[in-house]
């Protein structure tokens, strides 16, 4: 018999809610910020909790918040078909296929670059699925 995670019914919001609280340090206020531009930048997000990471989501992932020692690290996975005019990726810059911005202590990132990021990985999640959830020229 195996024992559920009562962590697991928890709705992702509370979990992110969560996260941050147990982050007492410069982490958790900068995941709450991230979190509060995402929420922002785009209406009908959804966040969820994949991978023990809080993630957003809107016709696709936009992006994840890992969170490590030195770092807040936002990821997006199809971010080098994104547009970045500020240069505001920083990681994972090798990729063909995502890019990061890892946070890092006391530096600032320019913040409406970061939701022109957000609005852009929307977009294009868009344009990958189409407007009713399904991939263009797939019936």
């Amino acid at each position: 018999m195996t024992r559920s995670d009562p962590q697991a019914e928890l709705p992702a919001s509370t979990r992110i809610d969560e996260k941050m609280a147990a982050l007492t340090d410069w982490r958790g206020a900068a995941l709450a910020r991230v979190r509060a531009l995402i929420l922002a930048a785009t209406p009908g997000v959804t966040e969820e909790w994949k991978w023990s990471t809080p993630v957003w989501s809107l016709g696709g992932v936009l992006c994840t918040g890992e969170v490590y020692r030195a770092a807040v690290k936002l990821t997006f996975p199809r971010g080098a078909a994104l547009p970045d005019p500020t240069g505001l990726f920083n990681a994972s810059l090798d990729g063909k296929v995502r890019r990061a911005l890892d946070l890092r202590e006391g530096a600032s990132f320019n913040e409406a670059a970061f939701q022109d990021l957000v609005r852009a990985a929307a977009t294009l999640n868009e344009q990958r699925v189409g407007p009713r959830g399904r991939q263009p020229g797939k019936g």
